[in-house]
């Protein structure tokens, strides 16, 4: 697609028109060519030719009346989402295509073009450091399909149906405009760039990796780079059997100033649940895409594949900083929802009430505040006006916080660890739930004792077979945690001993 924009000149002022539409690449035409009937409906300038050139088809017959009389004043136009330049054409009639680039361009910008897909595959040294610039924000139109699917309004409560563009699929993949919260990346003093390896990718991979890039240059999260950093690209398997793109960014991370926002405290928000019996839970879609990279540091998130080198607009995953500066964003979206009504964690959403007429007026009001703020939902993952809902790894009733069901089966038929890391990997998942088992650190200490002093090799003794199971066995009668009550008395209960003290809110 080619995007004309005429130019505000000298001379006089004229229409800042878009015109939007194919542009047909001819490498036997001499000159670029534009229609006169888009001339004169954009009020392009024209200007006429101090001498006119004949002009003829490969048939040797002539094109229009058969001589270029005019020519336009420079245009800024655009190839795509990032090609940008000002340009001269001549102008005809009777052009099949309304903008025709030919030979002097193709000469000019020398690009590779793919002619079994029929699409311009890279562009030139000389286009990557001239040519090539950020992308404009492409507005969404939103298609009745988007906003009215028989399917979507069938798992959406009838409350919320005149917020459907916040479940939309389509706008996430839009580029979103710059922001006060764009995700900043300051680099320590005095550090090397990192240059990351190019990691081999099977042929399943490989189209994998090209639709990925297809996709993304599409939408404008990423663009073309010539920055000298560099990590690597690969791919992890998830549960469905798909995959799913990722950047080696330790590099980059271990260069980082660190943004210290604090996450917030899962356990600590559930306890303003006390009185809720109606829930809902929202999942947001794409959360990271939807933040840009502050504009300059763009260079920095660069990674190369064996088609090319590429940096990211929007935020990716794996920056050191993603999750922290995803979280400011939400806290500023929902500060004064926030324990009274709503609990938010990155890009999970949870709106609790005590009566339904109340809970629907928070769940609007939540779905508000993302629209305004350009933040959208994944539907499919979404659960409304439920008695009971599982929640970052708990599950919530009016009851009170009870374990995931999948968590404590996962936990009952882990294997016996054969390597250090394979038991750091089994104390740091059950020490998630460690306020559902009474002395957990007496019951584990047969296991973290092991790990002291950080040896390379496991000691499995007798004691701590002992202690894993035991461990495990404990996640089978864990207890539901009670909603606290603040209205009546607590206890506070302590313990100490040569291994180490606590205390306990009960």
């Amino acid at each position: 697609m080619l995007q004309l924009r005429v130019l505000r000149t000298l001379e006089s002022l004229v229409s800042r028109e878009i015109f939007i539409g194919p542009a047909l690449i001819d490498s036997g035409a001499a000159v670029n060519l534009i229609d006169g009937a888009l001339v004169e409906e954009l009020g392009i300038p024209t200007f006429l030719c101090v001498s006119s050139l004949r002009i003829t088809a490969i048939d040797s017959q002539p094109i229009g009346e058969g001589y270029l009389r005019h020519q336009t004043e420079l245009l800024d136009f655009q190839v795509g989402l990032f090609h940008h330049e000002q340009l001269a054409f001549y102008v005809t009639s009777s052009l099949v295509n309304p903008v025709i680039l030919g030979f002097p361009w193709l000469r000019r910008h020398d690009p590779q073009i793919s002619w079994r897909s029929g699409e311009l595959v890279r562009w030139s040294p000389t286009c990557l450091k001239g040519c090539l610039r950020d992308p404009v924000p492409r507005p969404c139109r939103t298609s009745r399909v988007d906003r009215a699917t028989p399917a979507a309004h069938g798992h959406l409560p009838h409350q919320y149906t005149d917020f459907m563009e916040v479940f939309s699929e389509e706008r996430v993949a839009c580029l979103p405009s710059h922001q006060v919260w764009d995700c900043a990346i300051d680099l320590l003093p005095n550090t090397s760039l990192p240059k990351g390896r190019i990691y081999p990718l099977s042929l399943l991979e490989s189209k994998a990796m090209e639709e990925y890039i297809k996709t993304a240059l599409a939408a404008g999260h990423i663009r073309p780079s010539t920055s000298p950093a560099a990590a690597g690209f690969f791919f992890v398997g998830k549960r469905d059997g798909g995959l799913r793109p990722c950047i080696d960014y330790r590099g980059l991370n271990a260069i980082t100033v660190r943004y210290p926002y604090p996450l917030s405290l899962v356990p600590a928000a559930l306890e303003q649940l006390r009185g809720s019996r109606v829930f809902t839970k929202l999942d947001l879609r794409s959360a990271y895409n939807l933040m840009r990279i502050r504009e300059g540091d763009e260079w920095k998130t660069v990674f190369h594949t064996t088609s090319g080198h590429y940096e990211y607009c929007v935020m990716p995953f794996g920056l050191t900083n993603a999750q922290a500066v995803f979280q400011a964003l939400i806290n500023g979206v929902f500060q004064d929802l926030l324990g009274k009504g709503v609990i938010a964690y990155i890009d999970d959403i949870l709106v609790y009430s005590t009566s339904m007429e109340e809970h629907v007026r928070m769940v609007r009001e939540v779905l508000c505040r993302l629209q305004q703020h350009h933040l959208y939902v994944k539907l499919e993952k979404c659960e409304f006006h439920r008695p009971t809902v599982t929640f970052l790894g708990y599950v919530i009733s009016r009851h009170g916080v009870e374990m995931d069901v999948v968590k404590v089966q996962a936990v009952t038929e882990w294997p016996a660890p054969t390597s250090v890391r394979e038991l750091q990997h089994f104390l740091g998942f059950t020490n998630f739930y460690r306020r559902f088992i009474r002395n957990y650190s007496s019951v584990a200490g047969p296991l973290t004792s092991i790990l002291r002093g950080k040896p390379k090799k496991l000691t499995w003794t007798d004691q701590a077979r002992t202690a894993f199971q035991q461990l495990k066995n404990c996640f089978t009668t864990a207890p539901i945690l009670r909603h606290p009550d603040p209205d009546l008395p607590f206890m506070v209960e302590v313990d100490a001993s040569s291994s180490g003290l606590g205390a306990v809110l009960s």
